[in-house]
């Protein structure tokens, strides 16, 4: 009854990897800032009365006029973006169209960017000065606590060197095991096993399903910085309403996975170009129960990988051509927003970002503009797919199924080939089994 609005925007998990993959190859430094209680910064725009809290001499029906937001409102996350947002454009700083936690300024002196994650801060570019000036500033109007280089961030461990940044979640995976209390030390080569599919009546029903939501919804998180677990969580994620004791086997299997892969790193290198690439692939009626396709992309900025997804797609496929289709619609949106978010970031793209698929038809329909009784249907994914391939936002280029790297995110495979796409993805591979 007392609020409206309570949306609050925090930087998405693909710009924060495109930020510091920019900040790798261009040697900037990356540093960490945090801000104290962070909600009690947000000023209120409705009137919001509360009980006085115990201790306080008050007379029979009186309450208090809150002047400030508190932990506990269900608006106050929205009034310290606000007022954060306020500040740091009083400052010369712009949000970005693109993703509105992201703040940048830009001067004859250098490039600054920061991006917000609630109180969390990572803060980059060539503007030294400007950043040690921009902390000063920071601190007069909040409380807080310069946590220098960026080493941890949102559970995600970052590593430096000359050769470029290490994104790792090893903690994180370490707190998940431990959560799970596996009985055993075994650990698996792949996150699933080769051709399984499972179905919700799979099984007998878990007594308490409470643990398989915990750790699926952990797995989920997990995968900013493991991509090869990808596909397997998405799968496991469309049981969190009636797990069964099948689908807590394939979570068993993930997380034994994971033991034998503890500290496996995303690897973002600062001699790598800042050049996109896409691949493309979806999976046609891979789902036996409802027979709709997966979609599986994955998009590259030079050698890094940044953006990714495994997805079943909403309606169902009449062919493959349909399924790789509209799997290519979903990475077109993606290639256009990162070439929006990366020009926010000082780096535009002058030419069309290649987007590899492996089916000719799917490709053949984005080139030519004849629609049949097989096309129709999926009228309005071509003629978005199409418009960037003719503006030049897009290229299409052929690639054989064999080295479509994108596979990894639509289906399950045997331990050689899932071994082969891993290799291609930029990951640091150091096995703990």
């Amino acid at each position: 009854m007392d609020y409206e609005e309570t949306f609050a925007p925090v930087a998405k998990m693909t710009t924060i990897r495109t930020l510091i993959v920019v900040a790798s190859v261009r040697q900037w430094d990356i540093s960490q800032m945090d801000v104290k209680n962070v909600f009690l910064n947000g000023d209120l725009q409705e009137e919001v009365y509360m009980v006085p809290p115990s201790g306080v001499s008050h007379n029979q029906g009186e309450v208090c006029k809150l002047k400030k937001a508190l932990y506990g409102l269900k608006q106050t996350p929205r009034a310290w973006y606000e007022k954060f947002s306020t500040v740091i454009r009083s400052l010369g700083f712009c949000s970005s169209d693109h993703d509105s936690a992201l703040f940048v300024r830009t001067t004859y002196h250098g490039r600054i960017i920061l991006s917000l994650y609630v109180d969390d801060m990572i803060i980059t570019g060539d503007d030294v000065d400007g950043i040690n000036e921009l902390k000063l500033q920071l601190a007069k109007r909040f409380e807080m606590k310069d946590l220098g280089p960026l080493r941890y961030f949102l559970g995600i461990e970052v590593a430096y060197s000359p050769k470029g940044y290490l994104l790792s979640q090893s903690k994180y995976i370490a707190n998940i095991l431990e959560q799970a209390r596996l009985s055993d030390t075994r650990a698996v080569d792949s996150p699933l096993e080769l051709n399984v599919k499972y179905v919700p009546s799979d099984g007998i029903p878990l007594p308490d399903p409470t643990l398989y939501r915990t750790l699926v919804g952990s797995l989920v998180y997990l995968t900013i910085t493991r991509p090869d677990i990808a596909y397997a969580v998405h799968v496991v994620s469309q049981f969190v309403v009636s797990p069964t004791t099948i689908h807590w086997a394939a979570v068993l299997r993930i997380l034994r996975y994971l033991r034998g892969t503890q500290f496996q790193s995303l690897l973002f290198p600062s001699s790598s170009s800042l050049e996109l690439r896409a691949y493309s692939d979806a999976d046609w009626a891979g789902n036996p129960t409802d027979r709709k396709s997966t979609t599986g992309f994955c998009i590259f900025l030079g050698d890094s990988l940044i953006s990714w997804k495994s997805k079943k797609q909403d309606i169902v496929s009449r062919s493959s051509t349909e399924a790789e289709y509209r799997a290519m619609a979903s990475t077109t949106t993606e290639i256009v927003w990162l070439r929006w978010l990366l020009c926010d970031m000082g780096v535009p793209l002058s030419e069309p970002t290649p987007m590899y698929c492996d089916n000719k038809s799917a490709i053949q329909i984005a080139h030519n503009s004849v629609f049949h009784e097989r096309t129709k249907h999926i009228e309005i994914d071509c003629h978005f797919t199409r418009h960037h391939l003719q503006h030049g936002t897009i290229t299409l280029p052929f690639i054989s199924s064999s080295l479509q790297i994108a596979d990894l995110f639509t289906k399950t495979h045997s331990t050689k080939r899932f071994r082969f796409l891993l290799d291609k993805l930029s990951m640091l591979h150091v096995n703990t089994s």
